[in-house]
């Protein structure tokens, strides 16, 4: 426990090394008294500093509200949160590419479900998430004029702020094909995607990994014969559940414009989260340490004009959507490695 307790604790410094370099670096080029001064922190900061942290809880709930529901009542409320604040933590810790809903299974397996189970409910979130992008991209495309989104900000040239619309749609278009793969192996044609994936892991450019890809295989098959008897009370909910975790994760943004910039277009800085988000998934550094900071001040820089407040808004948007999650990780890894450690030792005693 001890081992696996420090090796965990150890791969949470070079996050938040980056994340804290950045901010630093912000710091240092963008913020003086002078900025400071423009700040009030009168009641209506604290009330939209409060309503930011409503978002959070309300993000958290959508996602324990979902794995509650996927699991049919098998994983409780309580092991629902911890199985979200451990899939965020996770998230914090890895590469955005990597993300949290990759560890998902074996979180779930701990909290006591069946490792088959736990594979097909992760599945069926990595389905969800996609499939919220797929649908609600397009309508923002479609509801805010192209140089909002695109052909505007305080980018730091002309360049990094183009590459911003081409990693958009570059990710987006993955999106689809995962998205579109992940409907056929669960839903549409789960047999032949079952067989093409046992033909392919027979080729000999694949054969190291042969297991594996059958394993995968297996269970998406599983995945589909388990999910197509839910009704559609249950596909709303977890839609429903889908939507608010995701919605709140960008209303967070939302409450710190009506803080700080309060006559900003609530919808624009709506929108432009869906394109934050969608560049962060493949960012290659733990939870987009560094990054966030830097596209954060720029991108939303046109909207606050002003790079001292674009920077310190930048700061407390990851203090909460980012720092929350490291600290409340760590506490709760050393309960949750105990409880581990001590599920283990109950399975070799009753092998015994």
């Amino acid at each position: 426990m001890a081992k696996e307790l420090s090796k965990t604790l150890y791969r949470t410094i070079l996050p938040i090394v980056l994340s804290l370099g950045v901010a630093a670096w912000l710091i240092h080029r963008d913020i003086d008294l002078h900025t400071l001064r423009e700040i009030h922190f009168d009641f209506h900061t604290i009330i939209g500093l409060l309503l930011a942290l409503l978002f959070v809880c309300g993000r958290d709930f959508g996602l324990a509200w979902r794995f509650h529901t996927i699991a049919d009542g098998a994983l409780t409320w309580k092991r629902a949160i911890r199985t979200d604040l451990m899939c965020a933590f996770t998230s914090a810790i890895t590469p955005s590419v990597v993300g949290g809903s990759a560890l998902a299974i074996f979180y779930l397996n701990q909290e006591g479900l069946k490792l088959g189970r736990a594979t097909a409910l992760t599945l069926v979130t990595l389905f969800l998430d996609e499939l919220f992008f797929v649908i609600f991209c397009p309508i923002i495309v479609l509801l805010i004029p192209w140089h909002s989104l695109f052909e505007t900000g305080q980018m730091e040239n002309e360049l990094l702020f183009g590459s911003v619309k081409w990693v958009f749609w570059l990710v987006y278009t993955g999106i689809v094909i995962w998205t579109t793969i992940l409907y056929f192996a669960i839903l549409g044609k789960p047999q032949t995607v079952q067989n093409l994936l046992k033909v392919l892991a027979g080729k000999r450019f694949l054969r190291r990994w042969h297991k594996k890809i059958e394993g995968m295989a297996d269970n998406m098959a599983g995945t589909s014969e388990w999910i197509r008897h839910r009704d559609f009370r249950w596909w709303a909910k977890v839609m429903g559940a889908t939507i608010l975790s995701w919605f709140s994760r960008y209303f967070v943004v939302n409450a710190l414009f009506w803080t700080f910039i309060p006559g900003s277009s609530q919808l624009l800085v709506f929108a432009r989260q869906f394109v934050v988000w969608v560049v962060l998934m493949v960012s290659p550094t733990p939870g987009g340490s560094g990054i966030s900071e830097w596209l954060f001040a720029n991108y939303y820089g046109d909207i606050i004009g002003n790079t001292g407040i674009a920077a310190i808004m930048a700061l407390i948007w990851r203090l909460f959507s980012y720092f929350i999650y490291i600290i409340i990780g760590i506490a709760l890894l050393p309960a949750y490695f105990g409880e581990r450690a001590k599920r283990k030792a109950q399975c070799e005693n009753d092998t015994l």
